[in-house]
């Protein structure tokens, strides 16, 4: 043990063990201010703070992405409206014929479709997005069955949408005639159709409804955007943006629009943050405070489109941890939302609520604020230990000298004890030499005295009777008159005793006599 506590009847504590606690206790109430620093600034809350930046800025990111793509998408989703719906009556026109006329005569779709691939294609190199498509209300044969739901049009995808900078993208046709491909040396997609199956396609049959109820509104506010959802017979999950073509006699008679693959939302908006693996942007229908998931677009770092298929809802709450919470029966999520205007005021869509959400599992939220606080615990923990090791060293150091000193000083000759180089201790060794030399000269004179002292006792046994009695009387300290008359005596006798006391004493006066019996009274010895 670097201390020693020394017990008597008073507790008394070593001047190590007292620096050793003056230092840790300084220690301590340094680093007790800087926990309360912390407390107060709320660095114990930054994991918490941390984790509510990185969600408000991937937000705040995702949201102008989203406005911005989704935005520019439907604007020139209008602008190709109008060019096909302009382009497709001008070649009817060369036949003396209108988009009306389009059902009897089926023979002209291809040409139709063929003169529409070029428009369609330029439009496709100039937005941002996976797939143009054109979808007019006739079709090749209405002679077979489900005729009806089955539609001629056009349908090209953009494979690689993602690589900006290519020139030469990788096109193929999903659906449309055969021949329009071949012409124009694009390779039909490995799902494709001739034509468009509208039994479930809102994408087709929402925008056509609403263009007929609605004549009066203009095309720049009919266009609708369709939830994800999948193409009969094709795998990918796809978001439209679809258009009612209407010619100049405000006829309605088919869709064109543009398609953002699942692919492509994932690799546009791809989480910027690394710090939270899980993070994902949602862009979600919502109706009385419940996200659609299986309606929605997922981009995130993980397999996020496995939440869709676990999920179908996640209920909107109350703010936890100062976050919005997203939960289903089975999971928990946190996160931040924003309402996102997919369509301008007097649109009859405008009331369809979409948001832009960035969301986590809680447990990650969780995980990451406590890994961060156990960091700093730990921190804190070895700042104390290092505190407490400090404290040692320094006790230990700075007492060195003073407890060399002291084992000098408790030697019985610390003259030619080696320097401590500590002034005050020197300075105390030095004082100590001194005066132990002082004291020693002191007890040899009192030795000398005392030695003077006894031989004068023993002296005084010499004194006969008469001038024992004369001694007594001065030790009474009686002048020799008075000791005359005191016992009947001339004085002369008187000073003959005297004489003879003098000599047998060693001593040459009444005073000096009178000076050794004090002395010997100062030595606690009286004599009788």
């Amino acid at each position: 043990m670097f201390f020693k506590i020394n017990k008597s009847k008073n507790l008394s504590i070593s001047m190590r063990l007292r620096l050793f606690l003056f230092l840790l206790v300084f220690i301590f109430t340094m680093i007790a201010g800087v926990v309360l620093i912390l407390l107060v600034t709320g660095v114990f809350q930054a994991g918490i703070n941390e984790s509510k930046q990185i969600i408000h800025n991937e937000l705040n990111h995702f949201s102008d992405n989203i406005s911005k793509q989704y935005g520019m998408l439907s604007i020139k989703a209008v602008e190709f409206s109008k060019e096909l719906s302009k382009k497709i009556e001008e070649d009817l026109g060369n036949h003396k014929l209108i988009p009306r006329d389009l059902k009897d005569h089926p023979e002209l779709l291809e040409e139709v479709l063929s003169n529409a691939f070029e428009p369609s294609f330029y439009s496709l190199m100039k937005a941002n997005c996976s797939g143009v498509f054109l979808i007019l209300d006739a079709t090749v044969n209405p002679n077979l069955e489900n005729s009806d739901v089955s539609k001629a049009g056009l349908y090209i995808k953009n494979m690689e949408p993602n690589i900006i900078s290519s020139t030469t993208p990788y096109i193929t046709m999903l659906r449309g005639f055969s021949s329009i491909g071949r012409k124009n040396s694009i390779d039909l997609h490995t799902q494709w159709n001739m034509e468009f199956d509208i039994s479930d396609a809102p994408y087709y049959k929402i925008p056509m409804e609403t263009a007929k109820k609605s004549p009066e509104i203009p095309v720049s506010r009919m266009y609708y955007w369709c939830p994800p959802l999948k193409l009969p017979n094709t795998s990918e999950e796809v978001m439209i943006c679809s258009v009612p073509l209407i010619d100049s006699n405000n006829y309605v008679y088919g869709v064109c629009g543009f398609e953002v693959s699942s692919m492509l939302f994932k690799l546009t908006h791809m989480p910027l943050n690394t710090h939270y693996s899980r993070l994902f942007c949602t862009l979600s229908p919502i109706k009385e405070d419940k996200m659609n998931i299986t309606s929605s677009m997922l981009a995130g770092r993980y397999s996020v489109k496995q939440l869709s298929d676990q999920e179908h809802y996640l209920t909107m709450g109350e703010y936890k941890r100062g976050f919005s919470t997203y939960h289903s029966d089975e999971n928990y999520y946190l996160g931040y939302h924003e309402t996102v205007r997919l369509y301008p005021k007097g649109s009859p869509f405008y009331h369809n609520e979409w948001i832009s959400a960035i969301l986590v599992p809680e447990k990650d939220i969780i995980s990451s604020i406590t890994r961060l606080n156990w960091i700093m615990i730990s921190l804190l923990c070895f700042l104390i230990s290092l505190g407490i090791i400090i404290s040692v060293f320094f006790s230990n150091k700075y007492l060195k000298p003073l407890s060399e000193g002291i084992e000098i000083i408790k030697t019985s000759d610390p003259t030619n004890a080696p320097k401590t180089n500590v002034q005050e201790i020197d300075e105390l060794i030095q004082y100590l030499i001194r005066y132990k030399s002082e004291l020693n000269k002191r007890l040899e004179k009192d030795k000398y005295q005392i030695s003077i002292l006894e031989q004068f006792i023993e002296n005084t046994k010499l004194l006969s009777p008469a001038e024992r009695s004369v001694f007594h009387h001065y030790i009474r300290g009686l002048t020799a008159r008075e000791i005359a008359e005191a016992m009947f005596l001339s004085i002369n006798t008187i000073k003959t005793h005297s004489k003879h006391i003098f000599a047998k004493l060693n001593v040459n006066s009444r005073e000096e006599l009178l000076l050794y019996i004090q002395m010997l009274k100062e030595i606690g010895k009286e004599l009788k």
